[in-house]
């Protein structure tokens, strides 16, 4: 049967507009079902209560729960493999940070995915900032002192770190880059051992986070500079590394969400929405706060501002961690 014309084209155009349609209607009923939230980090670390704290947030905006799956392996880089080849539906997404978008490219050469190209961006979580700290008996009184003795004594000196990848090393290194040292490095199996060091003297300083409030409030160990624009309210004490007299050294960690490659822009735009509604949420700032992490402000969220801290964040990583040699297997 031979179609009038007007009728043959008014099919077609129908037919050309389906997968559109379809698209638009898959991204107006999402989400149907609960999404699963990836966490490259075993459960009960910082990683794994931020993204909880967040996802039991925006599950309630979006009216499905987020199931936590905690992923742990390779420095986060596992997770963030699996996270990348998901189906791009925006039901899997994954707690990522600057250890999996950016420590990640200089320390893993076959690294399966690239971190700036193979993810949609959905926003940033919390930012949260580290300590310079020595052993207690450290024989500097401030970092004007602190620089000056480990300048003079580097080859005599030890830091110690949570492992290689983690930030206690990465900003380990850029501290040692700053100051044009190379003192011995002692790993340890995680940033709990790696503090019990340091309270009993065995290393001479590190990078740690508020985790080690307490022991500075105590007087257990220094604390020569805080790595934020603002003092901390848990350590009122300790100056900042601007107002300490080295600006140029900020130990900030971050960790943001983000969406396999592909994923509709509706639905990346539903999850951004969610996201920032709950960073305004009272409890859920309160409960950052109380960690010892920052909300990241308004011009800080959403999409292409993570987009350009991901970009931003491995070229400032990449030569400190390539200038420091360091091997993974």
């Amino acid at each position: 049967m031979k179609l009038p014309r007007r009728q043959f084209l008014h099919l077609a155009a129908g037919a050309a507009a389906l997968p559109a349609v379809s698209c638009v209607a898959r991204a107006q009923t999402y989400p149907a079902k609960p999404v699963t939230l990836i966490v490259p980090f075993a459960a009960g670390g910082g990683t794994d209560t931020y993204a909880r704290i967040v996802g039991g947030q925006m599950g309630r905006m979006i009216g499905q729960q987020f199931v936590i799956e905690n992923v742990a392996g390779a420095g986060g880089t596992t997770a963030s493999t699996r996270a990348m080849r998901a189906k791009p539906d925006g039901y899997t997404i994954l707690m990522g940070h600057i250890g999996t978008h950016a420590f990640s490219v200089p320390l893993y050469p076959n690294l399966a995915y690239r971190p700036d190209a193979d993810f949609e961006p959905i926003g940033l979580v919390i930012e949260t900032a580290m300590f310079v700290a020595g052993r207690k008996d450290f024989p500097a009184k401030d970092l004007t002192e602190f620089i000056a003795y480990v300048k003079g004594n580097a080859e005599k000196l030890n830091m110690g770190h949570a492992g290689v990848g983690s930030v206690t090393f990465t900003h380990g290194l850029m501290l040692n880059s700053l100051l044009g040292v190379k003192p011995t490095l002692v790993p340890f199996s995680g940033i709990a051992p790696a503090t019990t060091a340091l309270l009993g003297g065995q290393i001479d300083y590190m990078m740690g986070g508020m985790d080690i409030g307490p022991h500075i409030q105590s007087g257990a160990v220094k604390a020569y500079a805080f790595g934020a624009a603002e003092r901390h309210p848990a350590a009122p004490n300790v100056p900042t590394t601007k107002e300490a007299g080295l600006p140029e050294f900020q130990p900030l960690n971050w960790f943001a969400l983000f969406a396999p490659k592909g994923t509709p822009r509706a639905i990346l735009d539903q999850l951004t929405d969610a996201l920032d509604k709950a960073l305004d949420d009272p409890d859920v700032r309160k409960r950052f706060l109380d960690l010892g992490g920052n909300v990241p402000a308004k011009p800080k969220r959403g999409q292409q501002p993570l987009a350009a801290l991901v970009k931003s964040e491995i070229a400032r990583w990449t030569p400190v961690i390539k200038g420091a040699t360091v091997k993974t297997n």
